[in-house]
């Protein structure tokens, strides 16, 4: 916040300098056209108004510099209204600067932010920000000679933008840097914190004074001594030592010193530019080589401080990236869980040690993972694992993420050990390839604490089905036996209640059937056989119309298209089919006629991709992967009945047939779609899906 003792102080500042550098250029005047050969006022004003630009008191700036300006000018010998012309181009050249720099460099110290000049493209910048505006002063300032003179100087024009932007380019330069500086200072002061300047070493110190020495030395001969050679422009080799060596503040105060050096000894009627008999093409000459060391030596000074810090930011990220390889390294050695990353041929690239423990402690010496018989890989039901069934595999292949539970079984782990494998493709390649991450999970215990769960489940279902069906005998015989009774409220309470238990045999009977399905699915050996998938399909399809016709239900609607065959237990098969039939049929809004569409496409790794898509009243966002879990309900409250078994029942068989199954919403519109894998037919015949054949009531 700028208060007005801070605003009133720095235009008090400002004010000194400012006339210092106005009357100093009025002691550069060429010839009567009023035109001086330096203007260090220009730079001095291009600062100040930077500075003072975000104060609410800037009209005391410019009252101040229009004082100064008219003064001086008049007391040096300019007319009342040439001096006035000139506070116009002054506040004209100094306003457009101010605005230009806070557009192009707003990060800057004085265009609003707290960064100091020190890129090669903010001096490109600072350069052009000058250059427009002295365009501008110039367009009022030689228009004012031509007023009060009656002649227009073209090169008078010329050497008025060129010393402008000269001594705006360089003093501003180093107004910005020592603005900054003191803006830093203050900032550390009020923080409590103090930062020390450090000292150039020995050496270092001795190429300072150096450069110092050989620059005085070089200047004096080259403009101090009368020899008639153009030795001006070599003097740039100083500059070049300057700005490739030296610290970027040194430089600026180096080009400032010895530009002016080269200033007064033209003035003086020295050096090679003196010789020059045109006042204007002198100016010119000498403003120029002004400049030049001004822009040679901040621009190799910038661009060499640019290329440091890049360096230093390339090993700052290198050594991030150090620091998080080995935090990650530590964290992946650490892991209880396995990890093997592998590319798309079978090789490995990547394994932890919980991954060799996992696996018994075997490791392939080729390198390779692909080969599941060396390892001792099984289904769960004992069935040896294929090497494109590996999840890896089937992960690479697909582009999705694949997971089963696996069995190692070696000499290092004799009794089994049943693994969780998560496989994801990794997005990029690694070493040229395509690769994937498997996460192994050590689920033995868990596995086989549910295999008793379910195994316990099968038995005490099995040992209820007895006395449930004494309990529905009995309520039968009961509610016969009340038919031929006299109406009684009494008779009427018996055979409600006698209605209660019927219903409740009927809900148990259903989930004691459930629990020994499942228990069968998992339990029962498979018997596989190559299995026309169509044919079980359009009877479990039959078998549902006829039920609707007989129930006087909506008759369901199927398109089926010609499945290819699969090779699978039918026993099995029939019973996931009709349970996903059953779900799509039953899960249908009141009123509207069940709709299914069963489609098959090509699974890849010998897999085929079975479709069945309904226009039910679908699952609920984010339970599409828990209606899989045991007893789970999507619509518990919704008056649907069941057990929140079936979808269970479907898991486990299509896992058994080492498959996977998920659900997700209809592509097609309202309702879900179920999507499993089933091995193909050995015999399979070749091609894709067939036009859909409907199977409704005729």
């Amino acid at each position: 916040m700028i208060t007005l003792r801070g605003s009133l102080g720095r235009t008090a500042v400002f004010t000194v300098l400012y006339l210092a550098a106005t009357w100093l250029g009025r002691q550069t005047i060429l010839d009567g056209t009023n035109l001086s050969l330096v203007w260090p006022a220009a730079g001095v004003s291009a600062v100040w108004f930077l500075t003072q630009y975000r104060s609410r008191w800037r009209w005391v700036d410019v009252l101040a510099l229009s004082a100064v300006t008219v003064t001086v000018n008049m007391a040096t010998g300019a007319p009342a209204l040439l001096a006035v012309l000139f506070v116009v181009a002054n506040l004209v050249q100094a306003g457009l600067f101010a605005y230009l720099f806070r557009r192009w460099l707003p990060h800057l110290w004085g265009g609003g932010g707290d960064e100091p000049l020190a890129r090669l493209g903010e001096l490109w910048r600072l350069t052009v920000c000058a250059l427009l505006s002295t365009v501008a002063g110039a367009a009022v300032g030689p228009t004012a000679g031509w007023i009060v003179n009656g002649v227009y100087s073209w090169p008078g024009a010329a050497v008025w933008m060129t010393r402008n932007t000269v001594s705006i380019l360089l003093i501003g330069a180093a107004g910005l840097r020592l603005g900054h500086a003191l803006h830093r200072w203050r900032a550390e002061r009020r923080a409590g914190r103090r930062s020390a300047i450090p000292a150039p070493g020995g050496v270092r110190l001795l190429e300072y004074v150096a450069v110092i020495v050989v620059s005085a030395l070089t200047y004096t001969v080259a403009f101090g001594v009368d020899h008639g050679l153009p030795l001006a422009f070599p003097l740039l080799t100083m500059t070049v030592w300057a700005g490739l060596r030296l610290h970027t503040g040194f430089v600026v105060l180096h080009d400032l010193v010895f530009g002016a050096v080269a200033v007064l000894f033209t003035l003086h009627g020295d050096g090679p530019f003196a010789h020059i008999g045109d006042n204007a093409v002198r100016a010119l000459v000498a403003q120029a080589f002004v400049g030049m060391v001004a822009v040679v030596g901040l621009a190799l000074a910038l661009s060499r401080d640019e290329r440091a810090r890049l360096l230093a930011d390339l090993r700052a990220s290198e050594k991030r990236a150090g620091d998080q390889a080995s935090m990650l390294v530590t964290i992946v050695d650490s892991m209880a869980e396995g990890l093997v990353v592998m590319d798309d041929r079978g090789r490995l690239i990547l394994r932890n040690p919980a991954a060799v423990r996992l696996m018994g402690g075997v490791v392939s010496t080729s390198g390779h993972m692909a080969d599941a018989g060396f390892y001792g890989l099984f289904h769960p039901d004992g069935t040896p694992l294929g090497t494109d069934e590996l999840p890896y595999r089937r992960a690479a292949e697909s582009g999705e993420p694949h997971s089963m539970d696996i069995v190692v079984r070696n000499a290092s782990v004799p009794d089994g050990r049943i693994l969780h494998v998560a496989a994801t493709q990794i997005p990029r390649l690694v070493d040229g390839r395509p690769c994937t991450v498997s996460i192994f999970s050590d689920v033995t215990a868990d596995r086989r604490h549910r295999d008793e769960l379910a195994s316990f489940a099968g038995v005490v279902a099995h040992d209820l089905l007895n006395p449930l069906a004494t309990v529905e005998g009995w309520s039968d015989a009961a509610v016969s036996a009340l038919e031929e009774a006299p109406e009684h409220a009494a008779v009427e309470d018996a055979r409600d209640g006698l209605r209660r238990i019927q219903r409740a045999g009927t809900r148990m009977r259903n989930l004691i059937n459930d629990l020994l399905a499942y228990t069968t699915a998992r339990d029962a050996a498979l018997a596989t056989v190559d299995l026309p998938l169509g044919a079980v399909v359009a009877d479990l399809a039959t078998a549902r119309v006829d039920q609707a016709q007989s129930g006087g239900g909506p008759v369901p609607r199927f398109h089926v298209d010609e499945l290819r065959p699969v090779h699978a237990d039918p026993v099995l098969i029939r019973q996931l089919l009709d349970n996903l039939i059953s779900n799509a049929i039953k899960y249908t809004a009141p009123g509207v006629t069940p709709e299914l569409r069963v489609t098959a496409v090509d699974g890849g790794s010998g897999q085929v991709e079975v479709r069945i898509r309904d226009n039910g009243i679908g699952i609920p966002d984010g339970q599409h992967g828990r209606v899989f879990d045991n007893f789970h309900r999507a619509h518990r409250t919704a008056g649907y009945q069941g057990t929140g078994l079936g979808l269970g029942i479907c898991r486990r068989i299509v896992e058994r047939h080492g498959g996977t199954i998920t659900a997700e919403p209809n592509p097609d519109g309202q309702g879900t779609c179920i999507r499993f894998t089933l091995p193909v037919a050995v015999s399979a015949p070749a091609g894709g899906p067939q036009p859909a054949r409907t199977l409704s009531e005729t």
